[in-house]
């Protein structure tokens, strides 16, 4: 089995908002939304979204969406690696062989994009996947169960790049072509040219 966490728990002090909260496009689905929609569509049907800093706006932006589940983590202002490893923590169980982890503000990738690195991770076994966009790397990252242990010891202020960095010769980058798996939004600025795009 493969769940998918969602990282949420930023203060979003850069947005001057909660980031899953903002719409993919006028009267379109929050970022939080979109990104369960497509993971679920894909096939991952259990979805956990670690919130921290905004529990309720994380918590409205997903309201009325099944197999959801919103964890509050008050450990967010530890970092990121804290919000990974807390969400790993509650999906968790003696099924699960893979988490697929992604970011709240990294909400185009493409369905087919996801299925693709799931597939790749079902064939491979490899213990990262991820996708490829020439020589830059984004998200979804998929984690085999095999670096679990790694994730929850990884020191704080160095994240999953460490435990990348650990697996490196056995990384499988998946080529595409979909820009979404680079498409971070953290600004004002980056979100009014992120809206513009998808004009």
């Amino acid at each position: 089995m493969i769940r998918a966490v969602i990282l949420a728990a930023g203060q979003s002090q850069r947005m001057g908002q909660p980031k899953a909260g903002l719409l993919v496009a006028d009267g379109g689905p929050t970022f939080a939304a979109a990104i369960v929609t497509t993971l679920q569509a894909a096939g991952i049907d259990e979805v956990i979204v670690v919130a921290g800093a905004h529990l309720e706006a994380v918590a409205a932006a997903v309201r009325g969406l099944a197999g959801v589940r919103v964890l509050h983590h008050q450990g967010w202002p530890a970092g990121q690696l804290s919000s990974l490893v807390a969400g790993l923590d509650a999906a968790d169980t003696p099924e699960l062989a893979a988490l697929l982890v992604t970011l709240v503000d990294i909400p185009r990738v493409r369905r087919a994009t996801v299925a693709a690195l799931v597939q790749a991770w079902r064939t491979s076994r490899a213990p990262i996947v991820r996708p490829a966009v020439g020589a830059r790397h984004g998200h979804p990252v998929i984690f085999d169960r095999v670096t679990f242990a790694d994730l929850r010891s990884a020191p704080v202020d160095v994240g999953a790049k460490a435990v990348i960095g650990a697996w490196r010769d056995r990384v499988l980058d998946v080529p595409t072509d979909d820009s979404g798996v680079l498409m971070d939004v953290d600004t004002p600025q980056e979100y009014d040219a992120f809206r513009r795009q998808g004009a």
